[in-house]
């Protein structure tokens, strides 16, 4: 089985429903199991400590489910143009993996969610995209070959999956976002297999 990590923050819920829809992408795909995974806050009290275990939803994520996965989803809400600061804390934290290569050459790509239309989704996608690149990693955009990138009213970029929720995140997932975002996992899910396979001979 390739193991796809799909790793996302979210604060209003608009993140994480992408991320499930990002995790069905990658359980579409035979052969390919999605490991879904969260972040958590940070704090501006030092002494401030989440717990180990989070309250609901996924488990935390850890430097051996990035060491261990065959391709990698990232998801983020914008901070003004650019990945929310957990995110960017944990890869921060991630020296060890690329002082060993352990993810260069393995697929990668990246969603995101904005209260506006113009709200930085595609320099939040690049912001994320960075240090991806930095590890060596693949990153696997959305082509034009899917008709949602041009009929979208509303989220979708070649750079990755989008979402537009509103300033008051009234709006709900729409067909066009839904459908751009499996589409994210499964593209990784199947470019994983394939780099995968010539190993497996």
């Amino acid at each position: 089985m390739a193991r796809i990590l799909v790793l996302y923050y979210s604060r209003h819920g608009n993140v994480r429903r992408m991320a499930e829809l990002v995790v069905r992408g990658v359980e579409g795909v035979p052969g390919c199991e999605a490991l879904l995974r969260t972040v958590p806050e940070v704090s501006p009290v030092s002494e401030a400590v989440s717990p180990a275990i989070p309250d609901s939803g996924p488990p935390y994520v850890s430097l051996d489910d990035l060491r261990d996965c065959d391709g990698l989803i990232i998801g983020s809400p914008t901070r003004f143009g650019h990945m929310a600061a957990p995110i960017k804390y944990f890869l921060e934290t991630t020296t060890p993996l690329w002082l060993t290569g352990a993810l260069s050459g393995k697929p990668a790509a990246v969603f995101t969610s904005t209260g506006s239309l113009h709200g930085g989704q595609e320099a939040t996608l690049l912001s994320m995209a960075l240090p991806l690149w930095h590890h060596g990693m693949l990153l696997v955009g959305i082509p034009y070959t899917h008709p949602e990138l041009s009929t979208t009213q509303s989220g979708g970029t070649p750079y990755g999956a989008s979402h537009v929720a509103g300033l008051s995140n009234e709006r709900p997932i729409s067909p066009e976002e839904r459908t751009l975002c499996l589409s994210v996992g499964d593209r990784v899910a199947r470019i994983a297999l394939q780099l995968a396979a010539p190993h497996k001979r």
